[in-house]
């Protein structure tokens, strides 16, 4: 009888180990759609929310962390354990795509236009791709609320989608055929910091904006532009939800501040549909949860509008607060599946 020598040894041990890369290769990755997961990222300035869809938009998982608001290195950690959590929990490689306050410099490589002020000049999308071994995506938090919804939201099907963030601040972003349009220099969609079109005697030159111009859309119809109004109007400031609650319950002041609100955010739209003329246009954002908006912005388009006739559909993100997250993850398109 033959014994088993040390070559023969190596030989049985190297093979199981072959085999068991094979299995959980065959498991993690595989070549069917059905094995495909997306990791999303939603990098805010107080909370990192993390999602895994499945490869037909089903959430497998979700969860948020707190983010190490001014520690750069910090945030990187966080995001890197966070995608390794849900890879351990589901036993399978992801792509991972992350939306990030501001965009990614086509000159430098970092992070500009960030409200997060610690990711600005930072290499960001290198350094989290060289912590988790594979490549990143990034894109506006804008921007991904665009993808989000044209792939399977309210503009799903839909050639071109403009994405409107009605928040703390205000932001803009386009998606072609389901993918991002960032232009040349990576600002495409950032009409929250152009001036609010046809501006009134009394509303020229209109509040300073973070970004050093005065009249910013930003500054008039933001969820802050509104109480900003309201407080203009009254001396009295108000949140938002109140502000709203105040007009559906009659309040002359309330109801003239709402009335305002919807006239700049026509007229700022229009100026979306004269130079884009997007298929649908769709809000996401706090703001974007007042039904009103809906029955009277979408009509008053065709005032502004060149040649007076509009009939683009404004319509409320269908995913709501998730379809920030949720574009992260479909930053890597469908025909990766």
């Amino acid at each position: 009888m033959l014994q088993a020598g040390p070559f023969s040894k190596r030989a049985t041990l190297l093979w199981a180990f072959v085999c068991k890369i094979v299995s959980i290769m065959s498991t993690s990755s595989g070549n069917s759609a059905e094995s495909k997961v997306r990791i999303g990222i939603d990098l805010g300035g107080t909370k990192i929310e993390f999602v895994a869809l499945a490869y037909d938009g089903r959430e497998l998982h979700r969860h948020r962390v707190a983010t190490p608001r001014h520690d750069y290195d910090g945030t990187v950690r966080a995001i890197k354990e966070g995608v390794e959590r849900i890879e351990r929990e589901l036993h399978r490689r992801a792509t991972v795509g992350v939306a990030i306050p501001g965009t990614i410099s086509r000159i430098t490589h970092t992070v500009k236009n960030a409200n997060s002020v610690w990711m600005i000049g930072k290499p960001f999308d290198r350094d989290l791709g060289d912590a988790l071994h594979r490549e990143v995506r990034c894109a506006n938090d804008a921007n991904c609320l665009a993808v989000s919804e044209a792939t399977d939201g309210a503009g799903a099907g839909k050639h071109v989608v403009f994405a409107v963030v009605l928040g703390t601040g205000c932001g803009g972003g386009i998606a072609v055929d389901g993918r991002v349009l960032n232009g040349r220099n990576g600002v495409a969609g950032e009409w929250g910091h152009t001036a609010l079109p046809w501006m009134r005697p009394d509303e020229f030159p209109g509040p300073v904006c973070y970004c050093g111009f005065h009249g910013c859309i930003e500054t008039w119809i933001s969820g802050t532009a509104l109480e900003d109004d309201y407080e203009r109007a009254t001396k009295t400031r108000l949140k938002g939800k109140e502000i709203i609650a105040r007009c559906e319950a009659g309040e002359a002041a309330a109801v003239a501040s709402l009335e305002r609100y919807e006239d700049r955010l026509t007229r700022s739209l229009s100026q979306i549909v004269n130079i884009l003329d997007p298929d649908v246009i769709v809000l996401g954002g706090g703001v974007s949860q007042v039904p009103r908006l809906y029955r009277n912005v979408p009509q008053r388009l065709k005032e502004y509008v060149f040649g007076r006739e509009a009939d683009t559909p404004v319509l409320v993100a269908k995913h709501g607060d998730a379809s920030g997250v949720r574009g992260a993850a479909w930053l890597w398109p469908l025909e990766t599946r």
